[in-house]
């Protein structure tokens, strides 16, 4: 009950300090958390390559066209970063987008943001926290989705299937973005390719699929492709690669 009361806490503190936020009566297509790893595999560079990319893909005029393109047109988006099982914030609190300029204030505060990088994996606590966070969304929304992108496989905290299976069981949609690094985490090679386990053990839910990116470098392409889809909410593979 603490976490969840500090959750809305921040929210609402950053959103009033944000002028023309929106107001709860306005529906959206999609409530869309994206939940980020910032675990110590993820150097600076990478940080700067996930953010960066993340901000690429929402300013994107196909992206916006996507959210123009809802029955409601637009879309209510939340920023999570997450490490190990003692790790999560809100980074950026829902913010409703339905136009250009939306989502280039959207970007332009994702860019001015402070990041933390710390240590392990919790995809468990990343997906627990990010269903809070959809539990506050101020915004009545057609479909409720957690976005998941990592670097790595759950190594802190409950299994990554326990979290899945809690937020499938509340009709929430998880995606994943896996990011198929070929350095090893902490020196140890993953147990299986990473695809595999997020296919296996993190995404879930009706029409859920994951986009692999090859390396960070891929992630901006990656990211666009996989937001275009889930807004627009295509059919397709359970595994979509470029």
């Amino acid at each position: 009950m603490r976490r969840r009361s500090l959750i809305a806490a921040a929210g609402a503190a950053a959103l009033a300090q944000r002028p023309g936020s929106a107001r709860a009566d306005e529906p959206v297509d999609v409530a869309l958390v994206l939940a980020v790893d910032v675990s110590r595999s993820v150097d600076e560079d990478e940080a700067r390559l996930q953010r960066e990319g993340y901000r690429a893909a929402i300013t994107d005029p196909r992206v916006v066209e996507a959210i123009r393109g809802g029955m409601l047109g637009a879309v209510a988006l939340a920023y999570v970063e997450w490490a190990g099982i003692e790790f999560q914030r809100l980074v950026l609190p829902w913010k409703r987008i339905a136009t250009q300029t939306d989502a280039d204030v959207w970007a332009t505060a994702l860019a001015e943001a402070p990041r933390s990088s710390l240590s392990w994996t919790s995809v468990s606590g990343g997906i627990d926290f990010s269903r809070r966070v959809l539990a506050e969304c101020p915004h009545e929304a057609t479909r409720r989705v957690i976005d998941v992108s990592g670097d790595g496989v759950n190594n802190s905290g409950p299994p990554a299937e326990q979290a899945r299976d809690r937020a499938v069981a509340e009709g929430i949609t998880i995606n994943g973005l896996p990011i198929l690094n070929d350095r090893p985490t902490f020196g140890r090679p993953p147990p299986m390719p990473l695809d595999q386990y997020y296919r296996d053990s993190v995404i879930g839910g009706q029409g859920a699929f994951l986009v692999p990116a090859e390396n960070f470098e891929a992630f901006g392409n990656a990211v666009r492709r996989k937001l275009i889809r889930e807004i627009a909410g295509f059919g397709g593979p359970v595994v979509d690669r470029a």
